[in-house]
């Protein structure tokens, strides 16, 4: 046991693999029109791994050194019996932090139960402050019940929650004050994105609404000062304080800021592919490896070893052109 007791995932380009993203469904109550086709084929719910499965493999990360999980989707709160997955994973002896990201439409009824099972950190995926605005973006969910699951998450002292954004062009690029004062009345951070160019996606087209971080920063300046900060979550977010609150903003700008040198994390999806990175089709299937040798958790970090091999430099997103990535993000895993 010494082997692994203080053993590291580090990839060639000598990158400290810290952080596992686990998607346990790429099923959603929303549609939201960035991440997935309004007609969207999911996948046959025979061909997921179970949750007991994808315990185990959480329990593997951890054993090499993996110190951070965060469980996503699609929406992950609507797979039947996910809590007692968070609550496995949570028992996890040498995990520091379990985190979740979500579109906040369960968290009323469901952020106890998530602080009860362990999680410190929840990410909270808002678009729009305009009711009607919110329902055109995800085409089927309702603002009011998300905030109300914010505010409950809120009254319940998680270490931390932060809103998610993903800002286009004439969809909501008018309302990044809006929603940063938002996050400034409840005193939480929030992250702006990038659109990914992840799938095919028949709403909009990509590079017509492309709205970089650095315009988004230059909005939000003409109402907050924002001093940079060195503060790092293990994420690609680049943080900026707003003076005079307690509210931090952060930009994720996989194509203006390209992020890869500082890669931390791989991602496993719903059907058990391990993805080395989030723009690249690398991958290894741990499903079949822990159906070849159930229980065998050593030829599963093995496995897991020699992945990081496979891991890529990084990616290169070009918005004028088809994407080569062809799975949603809802597949991919948030």
């Amino acid at each position: 046991m010494n082997k692994t007791h203080h053993e590291k995932l580090i990839d060639k380009f000598n990158r400290h693999i810290n952080y596992v993203r686990i998607s346990v469904t790429d099923r959603c109550d929303f549609r939201c029109t960035y991440c997935m086709s309004e007609k969207m084929q999911f996948v046959p719910r025979a061909q997921l791994l179970t949750l007991e499965e994808i315990a185990f493999i959480a329990q593997a990360f951890t054993e090499l050194g993996v110190e951070k999980i965060r469980i996503t989707g699609g929406e992950p709160l609507i797979r039947k019996n996910v809590m007692q997955l968070f609550e496995n994973i949570g028992k996890l002896p040498k995990l520091k932090e379990l985190t979740i990201t979500t579109n906040g439409s369960k968290l009323l009824t469901l952020a106890q139960p998530l602080k009860d099972a362990g999680v410190q950190r929840i990410n909270i995926s808002l678009d729009s402050l305009d009711p009607e605005r919110f329902r055109k973006i995800t085409r089927t969910g309702n603002l009011e019940s998300v905030i109300s699951g914010i505010d409950k998450a809120l009254s319940l002292d998680f270490k931390k929650l932060k809103i998610n954004s993903v800002i286009l062009k004439n969809r909501n690029h008018d309302e990044v004050i809006d929603l940063v004062n938002f996050a400034i009345d409840r005193k939480i951070d929030i992250s702006f994105i990038e659109e990914m160019p992840l799938g095919i996606i028949d709403e909009h087209n990509r590079d017509e609404v492309y709205y970089s971080s650095d315009q988004i920063k230059t909005d939000l300046e003409c109402s907050h000062e924002l001093i940079p900060t060195a503060i790092s979550t293990g994420g690609p977010s680049r943080y900026y304080k707003i003076i005079d609150t307690e509210t931090k903003v952060g930009f994720i700008s996989p194509h203006s800021h390209n992020f890869c040198s500082q890669c931390n994390r791989v991602r496993l999806t719903a059907e058990g592919q391990l993805l080395l990175c989030l723009g690249q089709e690398h991958s290894v299937s741990l499903k079949k490896i822990i159906r070849k040798f159930p229980g065998d958790i050593e030829e599963l970090k093995n496995v897991i070893r020699n992945a990081m091999d496979i891991k890529p430099k990084g990616h290169e997103f070009d918005l004028s052109e088809k994407p080569i990535i062809f799975r949603h993000m809802n597949v991919t895993g948030g």
